[in-house]
């Protein structure tokens, strides 16, 4: 993503997991303010942490002063595994978050997440909350309502959608959000990858 951009690697549930680790500018944020992990798009259809939104959600969580960490799930780039339906990827964002919790124990937690990347974070949102210790704040961008069976999650959660998005339907995602109760944020103009819509 950057100059600064640190490569890692963990053990993961079904083997090697490739990541990458941004740190807020240190003359800004002396201390970082909060720990995120971001999650890509659909593994079988060209996601991986080096999707442009996922590297946008990254940048944005850089500006807010948070650790920043993105992983290629399981079967992409140099992640071990296969693709696993959205139930192993959760497993190996959880233990993505294991490890950085090692790191940065005491951290707010933020979860955020791209298309396919919404359902994983939503997913592990859930298991969090089961454990008593839920993330601070979800931000889902390009959610897969309809697409995947998307539990609910918490009423502070950030959601931006595209205007146009031809792959998730705006209409979706409003079925989806509209009986939590939670806004939805539109891009006007945008699809579903953004396409010259980014920095809105």
């Amino acid at each position: 993503m950057n100059a600064q951009t640190t490569s890692f690697s963990i053990t993961g549930p079904a083997g090697a997991l490739e990541c990458a680790l941004d740190l807020p500018a240190s003359d800004q944020f002396p201390e970082p303010r909060g720990l995120a992990l971001v999650a890509h798009p659909h593994p079988l259809y060209g996601g991986t942490m080096d999707n442009k939104v996922a590297q946008t959600l990254a940048r944005g969580f850089l500006a807010l002063g948070y650790v920043a960490v993105r992983m290629n799930f399981r079967g992409v780039g140099n992640s071990s595994g296969v693709y696993d339906e959205g139930r192993g990827e959760t497993d190996d964002m959880a233990a993505l978050l294991v490890h950085m919790r090692e790191k940065y124990p005491a951290l707010p937690l933020a979860l955020g997440g791209f298309s396919f990347g919404t359902f994983v974070q939503s997913q592990l949102q859930q298991r969090l909350i089961t454990a008593g210790s839920p993330a601070e704040r979800l931000v889902l961008v390009g959610t897969a309502a309809g697409k995947w069976p998307m539990p609910t999650v918490p009423a502070n959660s950030i959601l931006i959608h595209g205007e146009l998005d031809e792959t998730i339907p705006l209409s979706a995602v409003f079925e989806w959000a509209r009986p939590q109760d939670i806004p939805v944020i539109v891009i006007p103009g945008a699809d579903h990858f953004f396409h010259r819509r980014l920095q809105h």
